[in-house]
């Protein structure tokens, strides 16, 4: 009996995943967003609310919707949400349980330009920082200051978000002769920005993830103490790197897991020779 690698059972989990979460065949068919009892929960990864297929909510979408309320108030129910999944998983959620991740790791497989060690684009180190300035430029600001009471508009998603346009804006405009008709400017600007991350995600791993998602921010920030770990023993460690090369991030065996670029991938431990990285819950 053949036995499945963790990269095959990573991608099974991602497409069940994508088909739950996005399987309102009706939707599709018809141009209707659902609107259903479960589309007021929100699932771990992007989802947008207005894709045909989705199910759920978006956490990023119900974020911004709670700061942009006309009478402000904290939106402690979203950021529980924030709580409980990421210390629970950490960014494993973008390696696992996000649709649009699963696009570009698909994308990324496309044997087209020279890829060969590249897996960043030229000035990682501070492009990195730039999902940090879409989730409080787009999201804190863009929703709590500057629409408050004038607009509902959540920027974010209207903006920028190509998971967005990929899986509601495209599906819904083929499908509706009215909103082709109302398309203009703004269509044509998210239509571009979803051409250029396609492109470089067939150049580069995960454009999106690694330089704009503010998903991919917020559950950075509990990679350190997340309940799911890759564990590094460091006393067994031969210094090979074969876990750095496997890294679709780059991250060295120190950085593994605790670093907030690492999504839980487990290609690190499927390309440890020596057993020093395995799969473990946080030691608190």
């Amino acid at each position: 009996m053949r036995k499945f690698s963790p990269a095959r059972i990573r991608l099974f989990v991602q497409i069940i995943y994508t088909i739950i979460t996005n399987g309102y065949v009706y939707g599709y068919l018809n141009g209707r967003i659902y609107k259903g009892p479960l589309k007021y929960a929100c699932v771990p990864g992007l989802n947008c609310y207005s894709c045909p297929g989705a199910v759920g909510s978006c956490p990023m979408g119900a974020l911004q919707a709670a700061l942009n309320a006309r009478n402000l108030k904290v939106p402690f129910a979203v950021l529980g949400f924030f709580f409980v999944f990421g210390s629970l998983l950490g960014r494993f959620v973008c390696g696992w349980l996000c649709p649009f991740g699963l696009v570009q790791d698909l994308l990324y497989k496309i044997p087209l330009f020279k890829k060969g060690k590249r897996k960043q684009l030229p000035g990682h180190n501070v492009l990195k920082y730039g999902k940090y300035l879409v989730l409080f430029g787009l999201v804190v600001v863009g929703s709590a200051v500057l629409f408050t009471g004038f607009a509902k508009i959540p920027a974010f998603c209207k903006f920028l978000c190509p998971s967005g346009t990929l899986f509601g804006a495209i599906p819904l405009v083929s499908t509706n002769e009215q909103l082709q008709a109302q398309t203009g400017g703004l269509f044509y600007w998210k239509m571009g920005v979803l051409f250029v991350i396609i492109i470089l995600s067939v150049m580069v791993y995960r454009p999106f993830c690694q330089y704009l998602c503010p998903l991919g921010a917020v559950y950075g920030w509990f990679n350190r103490f997340s309940l799911v770990q890759v564990r590094w023993q460091q006393e067994e460690c031969a210094s090979c790197m074969a876990c750095q090369r496997a890294c679709p991030v780059n991250l060295k065996p120190e950085q593994i897991s605790v670093s907030a670029e690492c999504i839980r991938c487990g290609k690190c431990v499927d390309a440890c020779k020596f057993g020093c990285l395995s799969w473990k819950k946080s030691e608190k």
